[in-house]
């Protein structure tokens, strides 16, 4: 496993478990907490669902298959629902704060090391096409 495949399982992991104890919080009732429900959703479905879009990718290896790295897009945006930049604005942003930037930071390591997988992947598959063409 290479440094590249750590910084984003890394990322992955602490996007987990920062969605994990705000779930944890929310069933636990300690402030702050996400709210239980916004218009669109439920609160801890989706954090369930997040968690799960997050661990799926750690297993099917974050940089190395389409799937992983499409996971791992996934999760860092689902992330972003409860630590994107719309926290900026939230009451409680005092509280949060702590979150909200090791959330966005751990998304934005995921981001540039999918995007500089990708294109890896694309710069070899033009090399091999060219090399037997």
């Amino acid at each position: 496993m290479n440094q590249h495949d750590r910084q984003t399982l890394a990322a992955l992991t602490t996007l987990v478990l920062l969605q994990l104890i705000m779930l944890s919080a929310l069933y636990a009732g300690i402030r702050p907490h996400p709210p239980v429900s916004t218009p669109l959703f439920g609160i801890a479905p989706f954090l369930g669902a997040s968690v799960s879009v997050a661990l799926s990718a750690i297993i099917l290896q974050p940089l190395t298959n389409a799937a992983g790295r499409s996971l791992s897009i996934l999760a860092a945006l689902m992330a972003l629902v409860s630590f994107g930049p719309q926290k900026y604005f939230d009451a409680q942003l005092a509280l949060i704060w702590p979150a909200v930037f090791l959330g966005q930071l751990a998304a934005l390591v995921i981001f540039v090391r999918v995007i500089i997988a990708a294109q890896q992947k694309h710069e070899v598959g033009q090399m091999n096409a060219s090399s037997t063409g």
